[in-house]
C-alpha cells in the first residue's frame, strides 16, 4: 500500500491493571494521541511491553487499535524476531486486521551476518503486502543492520523507510546522507530527535512524545517550515526532560507519568519489569507539579 511515513509517530504503551490488559485505559491513551495531533500510532513495540504478552493479547490489541483509530491516523504494528517463519505467521494471523504496516526489528541474540539480515527482511517484505519499516537497534539486538545492507533493502517495493537507533550518530547521518529520497528514515533515539530532523529525517518514533506529546510535534512541524530556530525553542525543554523518563527501564517512568495525568489507571509493568524506584518518583512527581502549577 506504500503510505509516506512521516512526522511523530507514537509508540503506544500497553496498559496493565491486575495483570490483565487495561482495554478501557488503552482507547482513552489513543483517542488522546489522535486528538493532540500525532502523525501515526506504533502500538506492540518495545515501549508497548510485546515480549510479555500472549498471541489472544496480540491480536487483541491490534483489533482494539484499528477499531479505535477509525483510519484517522495510519497504524504500524510491531511484528518482528529472531525466527523468520513465526515472524511470517505472525503476520498470516494478524492480515484480516486493518493497518497499513509493520515495525520489524533485527533478529535479536542469534546474531544473524548480514547477509541473513537481508535475506530475513526480504522474506518478511514478501510474507505481506503490507508497508514495512525496519527496525535498527543493536544495543538491544547485538547485532548491527549496516548502511549497505539498509541500502540493498530498500530497493524492494514494501520495504519503505527505517526506525533508526543505530547508536551512532557518524552511522546515522551517513544514512541520512545516502537514503533514497522516497525511503523514511524515523530516528527512535529520543534525544537525538532536534539532530535527526535537522540533518534531514522524516521524523521519529519517540516513546517520550506520550508525555509533551504537543511539543513534540511542533519540533516537527518548525523543521517542516524550515524555521530551525523555531525548532530550537520547542527542543530546549524536551532536551532536558527526555533524560529523565530513561533514567530507568522503559517504559516504566513513562506509565508512572501517565498514571499521575489520570490518562492510565496503574503505572503496572509485566515482569521482568518492575516499579521505578522512590528516588525517580519523587523526581517526577516534581515535575508533575510543576508542569500542573505552571
Amino acid at each position: 500500500m506504500t503510505t509516506r511515513i512521516s512526522g511523530l509517530w507514537v509508540p503506544l504503551i500497553t496498559p496493565f491493571k491486575d495483570g490483565a490488559v487495561d482495554f478501557e485505559s488503552y482507547d482513552r491513551l489513543v483517542e488522546h494521541y489522535i486528538k493532540a495531533g500525532a502523525d501515526g500510532l506504533f502500538p506492540l513495540g518495545t515501549t508497548g511491553e510485546s515480549p510479555t504478552l500472549d498471541e489472544a493479547e496480540i491480536d487483541a490489541v491490534v483489533e482494539r487499535t484499528a477499531a479505535v483509530v477509525r483510519g484517522r491516523v495510519p497504524i504500524l504494528v510491531g511484528v518482528g524476531g529472531n525466527a523468520t517463519r513465526k515472524v511470517e505467521k505472525t503476520l498470516k494471523r494478524l492480515e484480516r486486521i486493518p493497518f497499513e504496516g509493520i515495525v520489524s526489528v533485527c533478529p535479536y541474540y542469534n546474531r544473524p551476518s548480514q547477509d541473513g539480515l537481508i535475506a530475513h527482511f526480504r522474506q518478511i517484505a514478501a510474507a505481506t503486502d503490507r508497508d514495512v519499516l525496519i527496525y535498527n537497534i543493536p544495543y538491544r539486538t547485538a547485532v548491527n543492520l549496516s548502511n549497505d545492507s539498509l541500502l540493498e533493502l530498500a530497493q524492494v517495493p514494501n520495504i519503505v523507510g527505517a526506525k533508526d537507533s543505530s547508536g551512532s550518530i557518524a552511522q546515522s547521518l551517513e544514512l541520512l546522507a545516502r537514503k533514497p529520497a522516497d525511503f523514511s528514515i524515523l530516528t527512535g533515539e529520543d534525544a537525538l530527535y532536534f539532530t535527526m530532523m535537522a540533518h534531514g529525517a522524516e521524523g521519529g518514533i519517540l516513546a517520550a512524545s506520550h508525555l509533551m506529546t504537543e511539543r513534540f510535534i511542533e519540533v516537527g512541524r518548525r523543521f517542516a517550515a524550515n524555521d530551525v530556530v523555531g525548532a530550537r525553542a520547542a527542543w530546549v525543554p524536551l532536551a532536558q526532560f527526555v533524560p529523565l523518563l530513561f533514567a530507568e527501564a522503559n517504559p516504566m517512568p513513562i506509565k508512572y507519568l501517565l498514571w499521575r495525568q489520570g490518562l492510565i489507571a496503574s503505572p503496572e509493568c509485566r515482569l521482568p519489569l518492575t516499579r521505578i524506584s522512590d528516588g525517580l518518583a519523587k523526581r517526577l512527581d516534581a515535575y508533575f507539579d510543576q508542569r500542573a502549577a505552571a
